[in-house]
């Protein structure tokens, strides 16, 4: 996730203090991890430094005075871009789950059981996501959708390395 992109993003939509980027983007993309006030104050310092954004008005806050923020063209020119380049696809080919696979093999250890032991942390998580989409909103119905065929992938992985475990363990051991 690209933090500065998108509170540039936030901020085209509308100008906003520090404060109000920080509720939006934990409502809409900060799942599980809440973006720091830190971190919204510094990047929006560096954004301005860099020309994409201004302040466009200072009033008086209980503390520190309150600055809105106000997008530039030069900013808004960014996050077009951004939102039209792809994103690069994932997953990578070289994964953890194929790296322990894979050691587990060369070392002479129990891959049988570390597949079988992500197996089940996959349905784990497999049904967090699916008690998130029946419960929640359609924002989070849609990011438990993307985390759920994730890990049904996975599980398509896992059962089919456990089908060739014995010719995997044949190719990366001498």
């Amino acid at each position: 996730m690209s933090v500065p992109l998108t509170l540039l993003g936030l901020l085209e939509r509308e100008p906003s203090h520090g404060y109000d980027l920080k509720r939006d983007y934990d409502a809409f993309f900060g799942r599980g991890k809440p973006l720091p006030f830190g971190q919204v104050y510094s990047t929006l310092g560096r954004l301005a430094r860099d020309g994409k954004v201004v302040v466009s008005e200072v009033g008086p806050g209980d503390g520190p005075d309150r600055k809105r923020y106000l997008i530039t063209e030069r900013g808004a020119t960014e996050v077009g871009q951004w939102l039209i380049e792809p994103v690069e696809p994932e997953p990578h080919l070289q994964t953890v789950l194929f790296a322990k696979v894979v050691l587990a093999l060369m070392l002479d250890r129990p891959a049988e059981e570390y597949l079988d032991t992500q197996r089940a942390a996959h349905l784990q998580r497999m049904r967090e996501l699916t008690e998130i989409k029946r419960s929640s909103s359609l924002v989070d119905g849609l990011l438990a959708d993307h985390g759920l065929f994730h890990l049904e992938a996975d599980l398509r992985w896992i059962e089919t390395t456990g089908a060739r475990l014995d010719a995997l363990r044949k190719a990366v051991r001498p």
